[in-house]
């Protein structure tokens, strides 16, 4: 299909990898426009803009959709679809009517559940048993468009939104091909009223760790904000970032270090601190890190 690709971050990257090898002719790609990062501050390219250079694909990155010359330009594009995950910009009724078959979008939840901006962070959070891929006939609402095609995966116990990230990139890849492929079969299915949640963006307010919720809580918290925002505790005036755990035994004070392996009391059970990262360090093992910050048995945190 002659194919339009608005994406921006590393979750679309995979899916455009997946249709070029398919074959479909992707004439343009929209993304976001490169944005100050580093140490230096400098400008730097989303993952997909770099990939679309590599390929040869044409980029572009308005700022919005408010300007009609750049409905006008989409539009000329005379595409037969536009793929969208993880764009980053509101669509209007225009762009999303342009493509001959409209815009198909690649939601990284079992919609209804967990519409919105951050379904990877919510539903690990939420201790959700399974979560998945939509792919959706785009709308004007946020993600209520009818889905085309689902895959689903159980979420275990030791996935961070990193690994659980990975995941539904390649399902959604894979998914987007099949639904693309079998198209004029496919039979949209409105979603159900039922059972809506919304995934708001993570506020970096909820990253601190509050040792007196239960170990289930602290450790989906930590889980699920790994690797950004990162869940996060003070210790003797340092922050730190704690970006794997594990439920642990024990029980103590809430806050207080139970062993000399940085397994953590809170208000019911325990958890095992598994990777941190010090402010202006790497993030380390938990043996590595306890070799330059020691936090012996009886601190509280």
């Amino acid at each position: 299909m002659r194919t339009v690709f608005m994406g921006t971050p590393d979750f679309s990257v995979p899916v455009l990898e997946a249709l070029v090898t398919a074959g479909h002719e992707v004439v343009a790609i929209y993304c976001q426009p490169p944005r100050p990062a580093g140490r230096g501050n400098k400008e730097r390219p989303s993952p997909v803009q770099l990939l679309a250079e590599r390929l040869g694909l044409p980029v572009h990155h308005p700022v919005n959709f408010q300007d009609p010359a750049e409905i006008k330009s989409f539009a000329d594009l005379n595409a037969d679809i536009a793929v969208v995950v993880a764009y980053g910009l509101i669509l209007p009724q225009a762009v999303l009517d342009a493509p001959k078959l409209g815009c198909l979008n690649i939601h990284a939840s079992l919609l209804p559940r967990w519409r919105g901006a951050a379904p990877i962070h919510r539903s690990i959070m939420a201790g959700d048993a399974q979560t998945g891929v939509c792919i959706m006939q785009m709308e004007k609402g946020l993600d209520t468009g009818p889905v085309l095609l689902c895959d689903e995966t159980d979420i275990l116990a030791t996935d961070t939104t990193a690994v659980l990230h990975d995941r539904l990139s390649d399902m959604g890849a894979n998914l987007i091909v099949q639904a693309l492929d079998e198209l004029p079969n496919l039979t949209a299915v409105v979603q159900a009223e039922e059972g809506v949640t919304y995934a708001a963006k993570i506020d970096k307010a909820e990253a601190k760790i509050d040792w007196s919720k239960s170990a289930t809580e602290v450790d989906r918290l930590i889980r699920g904000l790994s690797p950004f925002p990162g869940a996060w505790f003070e210790v003797d005036g340092q922050r730190v970032k704690v970006l794997n755990s594990a439920i642990a035994d024990g029980q103590g004070t809430a806050g207080t270090v139970l062993d000399d392996a940085l397994t953590v009391a809170c208000g019911d059970g325990a958890v095992q601190l598994l990777r941190l990262q010090r402010a202006g360090k790497g993030a380390m093992d938990v043996r590595d890190f306890l070799r330059g910050m020691p936090l012996p048995e009886g601190k509280r945190l």
